[in-house]
């Protein structure tokens, strides 16, 4: 965990003149940052009408939605998006900034209300469906006025609650608040997120001055990721495994299945995931991976299925978002939150 805090305080502390963005390590790292362009992660953060599937959410909106006595429409208004939020009396038009998810499940959109406070809007697009729905975490609130039908507000900047930690998340080299706008040095999650600013490399082309997470053992790069997607557990800390949510925690519930522990140090999140690549839509490579450990398993039967469906099930904690659970286990039937030898645990 210590290359973890150390690449955190790294990070905090780079001047933003040491960020060179991703165009810059595209002349000598071309294919890499060909493959990089087109993952969900460099698609993390657009402004909102900048959006590659801004058409589709144009699209999704025009019929509406509803829910307890509010009514909601998108909108176009010299090229920029807004919501109309409206009940049988009153209406409010709120300009929609920021979109963040690259859409491969669903896109959340968030808007400035000031310098001191920024709004997480109560709709989302989901792709699955093509519509508009309640964004995950608001569908069950119940909002007592017009604004507070509008989303959650969030401080601008606050170490705990502050919005700025989702934009952080969501680019890279992080951002600028001084403005009295949260301004991100890089919108999406790039080259500089994972290797650290790019600067002292760009002059040096030293391998020593950039940092390379594929060095870091397993627990090591398990933390790093987690910086975003969440760290594992630490001692004494409570999980509630039984909360469909926290599948989405990867390194949390990759750090307590056997196959982590006992690994020797050699499963890790690259294990499964090309660094500078998306998400592999072939089963066949996950078993190949699967297979190098578990040589002989299922010997003898007649065909071999999807290794991931089995031992990693989609767990559905709100229609239609479907997370794949990252303890890798043998599940009984029905069961998809915990393995059956782990359930004591």
């Amino acid at each position: 965990m210590v290359a973890a805090a150390m690449a955190s305080i790294v990070m905090a502390n780079a001047a933003p003149v040491d960020f060179v963005g991703a165009q810059a390590c595209r002349a000598c790292h071309s294919t890499e940052y060909r493959a990089q362009s087109a993952t969900a992660h460099a698609g993390a953060l657009y402004p909102a009408d900048s959006h590659p599937k801004a058409a589709e959410f144009r699209e999704a909106a025009r019929s509406g939605f509803r829910r307890s006595g509010y009514g909601y429409r998108f909108e176009m208004e010299s090229g920029k998006f807004q919501v109309n939020v409206f009940d049988d009396r009153n209406s409010m038009r709120v300009p929609i900034d920021w979109a963040f998810g690259a859409g491969e499940q669903a896109v959340t959109f968030v808007s400035r209300v000031d310098r001191d406070w920024y709004v997480e809007n109560y709709l989302s697009y989901y792709t699955a469906t093509g519509k508009i729905g309640a964004t995950p975490g608001q569908m069950d609130l119940t909002p007592k006025s017009l604004p507070e039908a509008v989303g959650l507000v969030y401080r601008a900047v606050d170490a705990k609650e502050g919005i700025d930690r989702c934009f952080r998340c969501h680019s890279t080299g992080g951002v600028d608040a001084s403005t009295g706008s949260i301004v991100p040095r890089e919108s999406g999650v790039h080259c500089e997120a994972c290797h650290g600013a790019g600067s002292a490399h760009l002059r040096s082309r030293k391998a020593s001055d950039v940092r390379n997470p594929g060095r870091m053992t397993a627990m090591e790069l398990n933390g790093f990721c987690g910086e975003c997607h969440r760290p594992p557990a630490s001692q004494g800390e409570q999980i509630d495994w039984n909360f469909a949510w926290n599948v989405r925690h990867q390194p949390v519930y990759l750090s307590e299945s056997a196959c982590f522990r006992k690994s020797a140090g050699r499963l890790s999140c690259l294990s499964c995931h090309g660094a500078h690549e998306g998400l592999r839509r072939d089963a066949g490579f996950y078993n190949s991976v699967c297979s190098g450990c578990h040589l002989k398993a299922h010997d003898g039967e007649s065909s071999r299925g999807n290794c991931v469906d089995c031992h990693m099930p989609r767990v559905s904690p709100q229609a239609p978002l479907r997370f794949t659970n990252h303890w890798i286990g043998v599940y009984e039937d029905g069961s998809r939150l915990r393995p059956m030898k782990d359930k004591a645990r």
